[in-house]
């Protein structure tokens, strides 16, 4: 059953609690029988300073020409500030690091944009050069554009057309900030609505001939995971969601098709959550792409708290469709699984760092459904390192590289093979915790709908509208 869109007015919306759990309360507002009203208002928007105020810069590419001139004031100075990016009423902000760690990036504009650097910066109109992408770069003295020297401090760039300025390659909805992480290098961030944001997800997470259904139900699934993030990680951190696999992927207006439009529009604020009635919360609402028949429980892969809707579960064949849904046998070196896991352990500062020589992989614990959840690994010392098969799959591809053999989930069996280690077995692609996205579109082919899909994957979960 869809829901329509019911006019509320605008509350606060409680941060969730640490993973597995959340704090969004929830109020009915007499919707149907499994979604109920969610009231909450956007996200505090950071502040630009005054737009639209102080001077306009014209870059011309790279050459040695920056013409200070017009004073271009918010009201009836600029034709195109009636067309600058307005969020939709009521929908939360999100912020999504697009960039990290940069030297220099190349920007482009069809419009002019507005530029803020620093606190209580006056905005400044920035003409572009037509068709040609400028060089944006950070010194100590603050930051470069082609020529034009901006000064130090965060800087926010405002397009005047949504969607008008380019990052290299590729346009956003919404406006851009540079964070410095450093003398010489810099985050780039885009900060759009959550509706916004979803379209240029969906796509980039499904195929784009999959069911409509699916698409609706990775939508919900998407949003909360958003929101729950921006509520959580984002809290402490200048953004709020990672625009790849360490959140969900996201490829901006480029990425965005009628169908992720359609399924953004149709579930517009609905989002997933858990709790005795009246008092249901938000919870990190994990995907993956495909369980190969049992999915693992958020608290046995991440050590979350054990809540019903991120409990493992016995799929079946649902997801047979997938071409990952049976793997293997993928063989690999001891020694290089040596390499690898050692650079694990530094990166993620375990002792895994200082393994000696890898000589046995072995399941140390599997689950009720005999799904794999810690490893044994031993060494030629004979030291034994217990590991979340979650991060003992992640250790094995650490480093891998874009042409190394990778394991696409920890559902397998290690068979030892002299100098090197078969994994065998192998069931699904990726971590298996939460909805399946081949699960969802079998069922979605079947007929199911968006709610039933997402409420078969998150097992006593029901549906909310937060805005």
């Amino acid at each position: 059953m869809k829901t329509s869109a019911h006019g509320r007015g605008l509350h606060s919306f409680p941060s969730p609690a640490p993973p597995g759990e959340g704090r969004a309360r929830v109020s009915r507002a007499g919707v149907c029988s499994h979604r109920t009203c969610l009231p909450t208002k956007p996200s505090p928007q950071p502040s630009p300073g005054s737009p639209g105020e102080g001077a306009k810069i014209f870059i011309r590419s790279a050459l040695l020409l920056v013409i200070v001139a017009l004073v271009c004031w918010p009201v009836g100075g600029c034709s195109q500030e009636s067309a600058r990016y307005t969020p939709p009423a009521g929908a939360p902000w999100v912020r999504v690091l697009v960039l990290e760690n940069q030297q220099h990036v190349n920007l482009s504009a069809n419009a002019s944009p507005l530029v803020h650097v620093g606190p209580n910066s006056a905005g400044r109109e920035l003409n572009f050069p037509a068709g040609i992408g400028v060089p944006l770069a950070l010194s100590p003295t603050g930051w470069q554009m082609g020529t034009a020297q901006l000064g130090p401090g965060e800087m926010l760039l405002e397009p005047s057309i949504d969607g008008s300025v380019r990052i290299g390659a590729h346009a956003y909805h919404g406006r851009y900030r540079f964070v410095p992480v450093g003398p010489d290098r810099f985050n780039v961030i885009n900060e759009l609505d959550m509706e916004s944001y979803l379209q240029g997800v969906l796509r980039s997470e499904l195929f784009p001939n999959w069911h409509d259904e699916a698409y609706r139900a990775q939508a919900i699934v998407a949003r909360t995971y958003a929101l729950y993030e921006a509520r959580t990680d984002g809290m402490g951190r200048s953004f709020d969601v990672y625009s790849d696999q360490r959140s969900q992927v996201y490829g901006g207006i480029d990425a965005e098709t009628p169908r992720s439009r359609e399924a953004t529009a149709s579930t517009a604020g609905i989002v997933v959550a858990y709790g005795p009635p009246g008092r249901e919360v938000i919870f990190k609402s994990y995907f993956s792409s495909c369980c190969g028949g049992v999915t693992q429980s958020a608290a046995d892969a991440f050590g979350d708290r054990e809540i019903p809707p991120l409990s493992d579960q016995n799929r079946g064949p649902i997801c047979s469709e997938s071409p990952k849904f049976n793997w293997g046998p993928i063989q690999i070196s001891k020694a290089e699984i040596t390499r690898r896991m050692r650079a694990w352990g530094v990166w993620r500062k375990q002792p895994l760092k200082d393994i000696g020589n890898v000589t046995r992989i072995e399941i140390q614990e599997v689950s009720r459904y005999r799904r794999p959840v810690r490893f044994l690994i031993t060494d030629t010392r004979g030291y034994r390192y217990s590991m979340r098969a979650e991060d003992a799959r992640e250790a094995i591809n650490t480093e891998a590289g874009s042409t190394g053999v990778k394991i696409f989930s920890s559902f397998f069996k290690p068979v030892d093979h002299g100098a090197d280690i078969s994994f065998t077995e192998g069931h699904g692609y990726g971590h298996g915790v939460g909805m399946c996205q081949w699960c969802a579109e079998h069922e979605a082919a079947q007929g199911w709908n968006d709610e039933s899909i997402v409420l078969n994957a998150f097992p006593g979960a029901k549906l909310v509208r937060a805005y």
